[in-house]
């Protein structure tokens, strides 16, 4: 449904002035669509008493953190880059549980990393990209989003010492991309695929480990240059818990095994799957298997529903 970007930028603009009054606030920018508008607009609300931050978590896609500081630099905004990487893979050390990984990466996130840049900075408030369908699928319990916290009772004043505001609750992922484009943010942030706030611990089945995260990363690589061009809404790669027997160097291998899943979808609440040519199921099937360790690699054939689009 299409929104009064006009409107709708200058109500959060006036709001946001509103609710933060003099007192400084935090962006937490990941680089995808969500938060890069919650940026601009909180950068054209508040100006210097904007605090753009991008933690890296260890969990982003190959020189991710750089190059979306590089980008907001570009536009005239600031943004500091955080480097929480061990932090996190402590917290996430061990587990193995979709919902025990989630709430490690919320715990880390909001509690440590952002505790510590609000007690630095004085900042009273967290800008976050919550959109209309993280808070659906989080009350529904399909799946816990990383960034809901008042819908599951957690009150952020209380228990991490700041307030957090969402501009962006009652936009779906259409709405936003309206809203990105008419703020004139580039195409390489207003088109940008959806990515997961928890990033690459959602496509890890099991344990996260920076080996396997080194896996799983490369893997991604392959697979967003094979199908930049195929007009998909989201496509990406797995790594499961299982093993598969191969043949390598002409020995027996028990090897990693990798899923290629690639989606049509307007907002993320229904999805189908994409149908691309057999020659590219198979150069990425070839480009994947030579990844160290890596023995198979399977097509995801499930919509959403009965299938989310993530893994964890």
């Amino acid at each position: 449904m299409a929104i009064d970007c006009r409107q709708f930028v200058d109500g959060q603009i006036r709001d946001l002035r509103a609710r933060v009054g003099n007192e400084t606030a935090i962006t937490a920018l990941s680089g995808g669509v969500d938060s890069s508008v919650v940026t601009v607009l909180g950068h054209k609300a508040l100006g210097p008493r904007l605090k753009a931050v991008f933690v890296d978590n260890a969990l982003m896609r190959e020189n991710e953190p750089q190059r979306v500081v590089e980008m907001f630099g570009e536009m005239g905004i600031k943004v500091d880059l955080m480097d929480a990487r061990e932090e996190f893979l402590s917290a996430l050390a061990g587990l193995t549980d979709p919902e025990q990984k989630r709430h490690a990466i919320t715990d880390t996130f909001y509690s440590k990393v952002f505790g510590r840049l609000v007690r630095e900075s004085g900042a009273k408030f967290l800008l976050h990209g919550t959109i209309l369908t993280d808070i659906e699928e989080t009350v529904a319990g399909i799946k816990r989003q990383h960034n809901i916290l008042t819908q599951l009772g957690i009150q952020p004043e209380e228990a991490y010492g700041y307030s957090v505001l969402e501009p962006l609750m009652t936009l779906r992922k259409d709405g936003v991309r309206e809203v990105a484009r008419f703020l004139g943010l580039p195409k390489e942030l207003s088109e940008r695929m959806p990515f997961p706030g928890p990033a690459l611990a959602t496509r890890i089945v099991g344990e996260v480990t920076p080996e396997r995260l080194d896996t799983v990363r490369a893997a991604t690589a392959i697979v967003e240059e094979e199908l930049i061009d195929c007009g998909a809404f989201q496509y990406l790669a797995v790594l499961l818990n299982d093993m598969a027997t191969g043949i390598r160097d002409n020995r027996r291998e028990f090897g990693q095994i990798i899923v290629v899943r690639c989606m049509e979808s307007v907002d993320a609440r229904e999805a189908t799957v994409t149908r691309p040519s057999w020659e590219t199921l198979d150069r990425i099937s070839k480009r994947i298997t030579q990844i160290k360790g890596v023995n198979r690699c399977l097509y995801d054939l499930t919509p959403k529903p009965p299938a989310t689009i993530e893994y964890v």
